[in-house]
């Protein structure tokens, strides 16, 4: 968990890369130059939220929107572990 993501942080997919529906395999997948990544549900909901305006607390306000069944605290948790793991990755990045 990363409790020090600021909420104020604004994430972008990487340059180069780009996030698709793929009807054939009915998931979102993360195009980049050397291939793709199938993306789970939660990743590609997540992902699809990233234009590069919304900061962490307006991404979570809207999944929480989206999604009133999961519990606030845990989503939150959740899609932070997410963004930390996926900028790791460099799937992501912020300014």
């Amino acid at each position: 968990m990363n409790e020090t993501l600021p909420d104020s942080t604004v994430y972008r997919l990487r340059p180069g890369w780009r996030l698709q529906w793929e009807p054939a395999q009915g998931r979102h997948v993360l195009l980049y130059p050397e291939g793709m990544v199938q993306l789970n549900d939660s990743a590609g909901a997540i992902l699809e939220l990233l234009d590069g305006q919304r900061d962490v607390a307006a991404l979570l306000a809207e999944l929480e929107r989206r999604y009133p069944q999961a519990p606030a605290a845990e989503l939150a948790q959740d899609v932070r572990e997410f963004l930390t793991d996926a900028s790791q990755q460099g799937w992501i990045h912020h300014d």
